[in-house]
């Protein structure tokens, strides 16, 4: 704080220790006048500034050579009091700019003196403090002709040091002290330049400096990176500053072209510069260069702040100096273009702000000069554009599609001068066709198959999400590049064309080359596909928003033409796999227009083949032709994204193709296509697919109705049904009662030919009302059911349990129990004279009354008659020749009994038929068909029960139990891998379905002996463990059935107590297993007892 406020104090203080550094030049007695200055207010200051200076001065006026530490003080000093204090005289102003810039003169030599870099950088800071400390216009008085050379003088100081010092403080305080130099001072003090004339005469001195500031300030901006972003930032600061002062063209053209004379020497006058036109000119041809060259070393700066500052100066030039500067443009404006697209986010935004900026002023585009630029360097890159895109590395590709993205943007409209010009468009399709080049190598897509068919429903959740054109579509790898950036860099070029250009036109040229070659048509496509998205305009980020887009009628005829195209019979129906392979022949012989699916057929090298008698496909060729399908399925999502609701009138062409391919063995067609699928529910406002399918069921049925007729031209017909029933509802079902008539009656016809793919269509069809219509137990099966369980409780409160015997029930119940087994025993042994009387008064009721009416039946629900029809079907083909026919059979045999399940009457007729061809399969035929015929014996166990109980004893049970003791040997020995055969398998689904077989069954004494004994060898210890586990099971589900008869036989095989009679009376206790060693089967018999007793 202040201790002296009046110059008269301050005086008597400050007097004293001023003579002392007149007399005697020293450090200390420069210091303690620094130190009294602390102590004395600022107004006083003020009005001592003077007499203060004066010793300071003086020192360094004082001839002779001085020690570096004195001048740095006596720098100090001055600058402290500059800080504080105005100078308003002009020549003060003058002598102490000259006299501080003197402390770092080098005798006849243009560098600084060889000093320290604490002087160097007191010396800095006291002209940037003398600059600020100027009051009002007193400053301008350093900026006149007649100190030209002073000014040059500092200026050179100046950049030398920042150009050869290495201290980076030196060299930020020599910039920051230029900026003020140059008047480009931020600051609220700096004196605004008010008037033209100033301006001008200030435009004419600096202009004298311009070459070597401007290429002073080139060697810095472009040197090291090492120097630190902050050295660059303020250099490129000046620079673009500087030269937009000098070359405003709103300046230059006040120039006079007569040069004004001025009264200085004439060494002086040579020194002024006329900025006439022609010197205009020279310097904007100079500069182009130097801005060239700092372009491209900062535009790849890896500091962000560098290549925003970048903008900045594009933007400043841009402004002030597009005349002058005419030969530059070009160069800046590749850097907005190369930097709209920058990894950092903050430059990115300014780069787009600074493009709309342009654009909302019309700058670009009202300008012929800068379009005619702009069109020159896109024709420039365009034909560069293909040896460029096979000759770059990826971050080379992205830089230069980041420029033709650009371009495009900035000349918005007027790209159409480009595109007009047949040779640019031929180039920059060529490249554009080149660069997605996909690669098709990856074996993967091929073997990957779809093998359950689970439906679209389940990807109608994903509904509440961006539509998939735009956020999950197929990752593709390409050829030529592999870094992601570049595919979407290239989708964002395809867009602006199709916002920009001419629709029709471009639309015609890819057209032409989709049709052309096999080589550009996964390419052209996908271009297409964005150049439909580009027109539609959603998403698209452009510059130019007062550019009218296409309208929804135009986008609707030109979007009808592709799709055509794309859904021909030569491009959708492309053989993906080997099993296609032969259907693609077939189809060849029988439909000439087909002959066409082998121009879609590539060679690893993408040549077409010359004809299907020909035809050997490779991984390749299939890979091409899976991508270029999918590719046409994304479009059809864009086009129907495009034009939104108004997609709806097309789907009469478009549905019924996309759900073929949603019903394709290749996965990935399959997948591409459920995704369309979605999007075009998101466009037509459907809910879900199921929506989808259900509002345009109508027409989807007729046109399989029609091609049912004729599948030797549309085999693909099944697919579509059986897609429909899969993601549809039981509303659904009196549409296709007819067709599903249609495909049993193409069944009988083409059994031998295609029964695979109609038996699909069926299964699909009895899985759908399987799950439409679920199971309903009617009362007989209740009955049934309460019977069962009453039973079991019977057996169980009976058991022979733990130690000794355990009674529940009333000697009345004994007696019955014992009666009623020995009738049941008579009858058993055919001791009964009147059996059929027997049997007649045990029909239930509802026997008795269909015996009364038998010719009355009563009319079926759909669902049972669809069912009983396909089931009539299923027992003709269960003894088809080939393989996969008679698996396919069976699961559909699986699925009929389901459904038909509720309706005795009419299921037990059919599985009496189907009885003895499925006992053929199961004892007679391929492994996989045996295990697949079992589960359906499971199935029919349980929905039939009694009804084949005795078919069951006498022709499987035999078998079964045969097979599985012939077999437990080979288990017992085999090695870890025999898990992994067949037989085991085979093993495996018997033993782990026969123990609720028998339940559902309720097999008697007899028979569960043979199960008994056939599944007893699997409880050694021998056995592979999940062998063990099933024959466990069965036991488990024995004990249900009979829990004696279970309980007694493995006691034979291992009896862990001894029982002792309960009385005398009686014969002691003897079982086979007791008092036995433990043997292989100890540990899974106690296991089992232990579950018995519990």
């Amino acid at each position: 704080m202040a201790v002296f406020d009046s110059p008269q104090e301050a005086f008597g203080i400050l007097r004293p220790i001023c003579v002392q550094l007149t007399k005697t030049q020293t450090v200390e007695n420069v210091e303690s006048l620094q130190s009294k200055l602390h102590v004395v207010s600022d107004s006083a200051l003020q009005d001592l500034q003077e007499y203060i200076l004066f010793p300071l001065r003086f020192t360094l006026k004082t001839p002779g050579t001085k020690r570096e530490s004195l001048v740095q003080s006596v720098v100090e000093c001055i600058t402290f009091v500059l800080s504080t204090t105005c100078i308003k005289k002009q020549d003060l102003l003058q002598e102490l700019f000259s006299e501080l810039c003197l402390c770092l003169s080098f005798p006849n030599s243009q560098q600084p003196a060889p000093v320290s870099e604490e002087l160097k950088l007191a010396v800095v800071q006291g002209l940037h403090t003398l600059m600020h400390s100027a009051y009002g216009d007193i400053i301008l008085s350093l900026y006149q002709p007649c100190t030209l050379p002073h000014l040059g003088f500092a200026i050179s100081l100046l950049l030398t040091l920042v150009e050869k010092e290495k201290s980076k403080q030196i060299k930020t305080s020599a910039l920051k002290c230029l900026q003020v130099l140059l008047l480009q001072c931020d600051c609220q003090d700096h004196p605004k330049l008010l008037n033209d004339i100033e301006t001008k005469k200030l435009g004419d001195l600096f202009a004298s400096f311009l070459p070597g500031i401007s290429t002073t300030l080139t060697r810095i901006i472009t040197g090291d990176f090492k120097q630190g972003h902050v050295i660059i930032i303020s250099a490129l600061k000046i620079f673009y500053k500087t030269i937009g002062f000098i070359m405003a063209d709103e300046q230059l053209a006040r120039i006079p072209k007569d040069k004004e004379k001025f009264s200085v020497e004439h060494k002086v006058a040579e020194l002024m510069v006329h900025r006439d036109a022609n010197w205009v000119k020279n310097t904007g041809d100079k500069l182009a260069a130097l801005i060239e060259k700092i372009v491209e070393f900062v535009s790849v700066h890896p500091h962000w702040k560098a290549r925003m500052e970048l903008i900045e100066l594009v933007q400043d030039l841009l402004l002030k100096c597009r005349q002058s500067l005419l030969k530059s443009v070009g160069h800046l404006l590749k850097v907005l273009v190369g930097l709209v697209n920058d990894e950092n986010l903050d430059v990115q935004n300014r780069c787009n702000n600074v493009l709309k900026n342009f654009a909302d002023q019309k700058i670009v585009v009202e300008s012929r000069v800068l379009t005619d630029i702009l069109s020159e360097n896109l024709h420039s890159l365009a034909t560069a554009l293909p040896r460029l895109m096979s000759s770059q590395d990826d971050q080379g590709k992205y830089s230069t599609l980041i420029l033709l993205l650009g371009y495009l943007k900035l000349l918005g409209p007027k790209v159409n001068f480009v595109l007009h010009s047949v040779a640019h468009l031929h180039r920059l399709s060529k490249a554009l066709i080149q660069v997605l080049e996909l690669d098709v190598t990856d074996v993967k897509i091929v073997e990957e198959r779809r093998q359950v068919p689970d439906g679209l429903a389940e990807s109608s959740s994903s509904l509440s999400e961006p539509p998939f054109y735009k956020s999950k579509s197929q990752r593709k790898y390409f050829r030529f590049f592999t870094d992601e950036r570049i595919f979407l860099l290239l989708r964002q070029i395809c867009q602006m064309l199709g916002y920009y250009g001419d629709l029709y036109l471009l639309v015609d040229h890819f057209m032409e080359l989709y049709n052309e070659s096999v080589i550009y048509r996964k390419q052209a496509a996908m271009i297409l596909n964005e150049l439909i998205a580009g027109a539609s305009g959603i998403d698209v980020e452009v510059l130019h928003e007062t550019h009218s887009r296409a309208s929804t009628e135009e986008l609707k005829e030109i979007i009808t033409s592709i799709l055509e195209e794309y859904i021909s019979q030569k491009n959708w129906y492309l053989v993906t796999s080997k099993e296609a392979e032969g259907n693609s022949e077939e189809l060849t012989m029988k439909h000439s227009d087909l002959q066409a699916i082998t121009s879609g057929v590539h060679t690893c090298h993408l040549a077409p083949l010359p004809s299907s008698s020909e035809l050997n496909l490779t991984v390749c060729s299939m890979n091409s032709n899976i991508w270029q399908i999918c590719i046409q399925l994304e479009g059809i999502g864009c086009f129907a994204h495009a034009l939104g609701i108004e997609f709806r009138v097309l789907l009469m062409s478009a549905l019924y193709p996309v759900l073929e391919k949603a019903g394709d063995k290749t996965l990935l067609i399959s997948q591409v296509a459920t995704s369309t699928m979605i999007d075009i529910c998101h466009a037509c406002a459907y809910d879900c697919p199921r929506d989808l399918i259900n509002h345009n069921a109508d027409y989807l049925v007729n046109e399989i109705s029609l091609n049912l007729h004729q599948m030797a031209l549309f085999p693909h017909t099944p697919i579509v049904l059986e897609i429909m029933f899969q993601n549809s509802d039981a509303t659904l079902l009196p549409l296709v009662d007819d067709v599903i008539q249609d495909v049993l009656f193409s069944l009988d016809q083409f059994h031998d030919e295609r029964a695979t793919s109609f038996l699909s269509v069926l299964h699909t069809v009895l899985a759908a009302l399987a799950r439409w219509f679920p199971e309903a137990k009617d009362d007989k099966q209740l009955q049934e059911q309460d019977f069962r369980k009453e039973k079991y409780g019977l057996h169980q409160g009976s058991a022979t349990l733990g130690k000794g015997f355990t009674f529940t029930t009333s000697p009345e119940e004994i007696e019955r129990f014992l009666l009623d087994y020995l009738r049941n025993k008579d009858v058993a042994d055919g001791n009964v004279s009147d059996s059929d009387k027997e049997e007649e008064q045990t029909l239930p009721p509802e026997a008795e009354m269909n015996d009364v009416c038998p010719d009355v039946e009563a009319s079926l629900p759909v669902q049972t008659q669809i069912a009983k029809n396909v089931m009539e079907r299923c027992i003709h083909l269960l003894s088809d020749k080939d393989l996969k026919t008679r698996l396919k059979v069976l699961d559909v045999l699986e699925l009929c009994v389901t459904v038909l399940q509720s309706h005795e009457n009419q299921l037990l007729p059919m599985v009496h038929r189907a009885w003895l061809p499925l006992v053929h399969r199961l004892t007679n035929d391929d492994p996989l068909v045996v295990l697949r015929a079992f589960k359906v014996l499971c199935t029919l166990g349980n929905k039939c029960g009694d009804f084949l109980r005795n078919r069951f004893s006498k022709d499987i049970l035999p078998k079964l139990a045969g097979s599985l003791v012939t077999q437990a040997p080979v288990s017992a020995r085999a090695g870890p891998i025999y898990s992994h055969t067949l037989a085991f398998k085979l093993q495996l689904a018997v033993l782990q379905g026969l123990g609720l077989l028998c339940k559902k069954l309720d097999l008697g004494g007899g028979d569960l002996n043979k199960v008994a004994d056939a599944c007893l060898i699997y409880l050694s210890a021998k056995q592979p463990m999940k062998l063990q586990e099933a024959a466990r099971s069965v036991f488990l589900h024995l004990m249900k059935v009979d829990p004696d008869l279970t309980w007694f036989i493995l006691n034979e095989l291992h009896c862990p107590l001894l029982y002792e009679p309960a009385h005398p009376s009686l014969h002691p206790v003897s079982l086979s297993g007791m008092a036995k060693p433990r043997t292989e089967y100890t540990d899974n018999v106690l296991l089992l007892l232990a579950e018995l007793q519990g």
